[in-house]
């Protein structure tokens, strides 16, 4: 499968100025600006920088930024599962995961994760993936937000249907450790149904790995 990405690019009206939402960035791209130094969800911000242009030279992956006029002040991200997460067990090239959404606590509650997600899936190759996000309560900012895990889910599930992703049930052991966390997707309307099939195999592979066992394969 040939990976094809198509830029978009759009202002996004604030209450503290306009802002810039464009991608898919490629790494020669994203260093040409400053990486805010409050994006700190998931590593140190220099890091997190570094993690970001290398998933955007990925063949798959996919970076879109929210940005002033020299700083990113937000991103989304898109790449295949980690190879050591159930969801890459069957190296399913139209799977991508959304990997991580962070926006500066200066710029939340202006519709700009949003924004990102619904620009994210303008491109129309985008219709030839499955894409899952894994929501797990623990990774929440539920102290800077004030919210409770419900109110937070309530939000977030909100947000994510921007980019067309829903709840969607599984057995993973993680997923189901907590009635918070919670597999989202979107299956896009190009996707074969040979791969809707795997996936729904991958979404309750505990189960179906039992099943298996119990009947001697």
């Amino acid at each position: 499968m040939k990976h094809i990405k198509t830029y978009y690019k759009l202002n996004h009206e604030t209450t503290k100025e306009e802002i810039v939402i464009e991608g898919p960035m490629p790494s020669a791209e994203l260093k040409k600006f400053h990486f805010h130094e409050q994006l700190t969800a998931f590593r140190p911000a220099p890091k997190q920088f570094a993690a970001l242009m290398s998933i955007a030279d990925f063949p798959e992956g996919r970076i879109i930024i929210a940005r002033t006029a020299d700083t990113i002040i937000g991103y989304v991200t898109y790449l295949h599962p980690d190879p050591l997460e159930r969801w890459s067990e069957f190296n399913m090239d139209d799977l991508i995961e959304l990997g991580a959404i962070e926006i500066i606590p200066e710029y939340r509650g202006e519709k700009v994760a949003s924004t990102l997600l619904e620009l994210s899936i303008m491109d129309e190759f985008m219709e030839n993936y499955i894409i899952i996000s894994t929501e797990y309560y623990w990774h929440w900012d539920l102290a800077g937000t004030g919210l409770s895990i419900w109110n937070y889910r309530k939000v977030m599930e909100k947000m994510m249907a921007a980019g067309g992703l829903h709840p969607s049930p599984t057995d993973d052991p993680e997923i189901i450790s907590h009635p918070a966390n919670c597999l989202m997707v979107r299956i896009g309307k190009n996707v074969p149904e040979a791969s809707i099939k795997q996936f729904d195999i991958l979404r309750f592979l505990s189960r179906n790995k039992n099943r298996s066992m119990r009947e001697g394969y």
